[in-house]
């Protein structure tokens, strides 16, 4: 998307990548998509965001091409593979008029975010090392906190995961969006939720969150850091949300495994329901 044809008010939120733990290109998953978890946010007038660097980035940095000097800020919610594999794919660090700047959740080893990435990026598990990329990549490490950039309004607050995880609230011209990816949702037959996942989410317009299971999964993986659709809507409800975007897709759900279940979730709620696909912008505050 140009910055031509981004609305004047408003954020564009559009989806490269809806999937959670690995990529599942093929035709049972076309529809929706295959790639993993990136969510951009576009204004008329600001620094694009983008929400974390799975595979799906690979697509947003196409987007990005013929735009010098270009700023991207990126709110990573943690380090797992699913979140971070398309940093080295992401075709604006190829040149020198790039900044990438990086927000991502405090270790508790102390080990810093730059360190943990150079030990991802480098051989021989990847040909290139980060610091052979042209552009300037920045890091900041962050918990729970609010801080602005530019216009936005940023809110991070750790949420229950496997390993130090953050969701984030954006706000901007009175409109607002949470993402919330990786959501442990509690053990047992009563739901609740955190005080910091629900600052996050309470009179949101848009909540992007974790579906990853249904309710059978579920009670085999109860221990994986996610969330069922239940849980997803039930959250949704409590907070008041105004629009749910089911997201985190588990990489076995096929398109029409998917559409039947998220019909079950929209005919059950008053929240307006969908499923996040991959290339599906929403414009939100417009």
């Amino acid at each position: 998307m140009s910055q031509q044809s981004i609305p004047s008010r408003g954020m564009t939120v559009t989806f490269h990548g809806v999937r959670g733990s690995t990529p599942c290109h093929g035709h049972e998953t076309h529809h929706y998509g295959g790639n993993t978890s990136c969510v951009s946010v576009r204004t008329a007038n600001d620094v694009p965001i983008v929400f974390d660097l799975g595979t799906g980035v690979r697509y947003f940095g196409k987007q990005c091409n013929g735009t010098t000097p270009l700023r991207i800020v990126c709110l990573l919610t943690h380090l797992h593979y699913d979140h971070t594999l398309g940093l080295p794919f992401f075709e604006p660090l190829l040149r020198s008029e790039t900044t990438l700047e990086i927000y991502a959740p405090k270790q508790p080893d102390g080990r810093t975010i730059r360190e943990l990435f150079r030990e991802k990026i480098k051989p021989p598990m990847f040909p290139v090392p980060l610091e052979q990329f042209a552009a300037r990549i920045e890091f900041h490490e962050i918990g729970d906190d609010d801080f602005t950039i530019g216009n936005y309004s940023v809110r991070s607050r750790f949420v229950p995961h496997i390993g130090p995880t953050l969701g984030f609230r954006l706000g901007y011209d009175g409109a607002s969006v949470t993402y919330l990816s990786d959501h442990q949702q509690p053990v047992g037959d009563t739901f609740s939720i955190g005080d910091g996942a629900r600052e996050l989410c309470e009179d949101v317009d848009l909540l992007i969150h974790d579906s990853q299971f249904t309710d059978e999964e579920f009670a085999m993986k109860q221990s994986w850091g996610h969330s069922t659709y239940a849980y997803a809507r039930w959250v949704a409800e409590t907070c008041r949300a105004k629009q749910l975007a089911l997201f985190h897709h588990d990489p076995s759900r096929t398109d029409e495994m998917l559409t039947e279940l998220t019909d079950q979730i929209a005919c059950s709620t008053k929240v307006g329901v969908f499923a996040a696909r991959e290339g599906q912008s929403v414009l939100v505050g417009a």
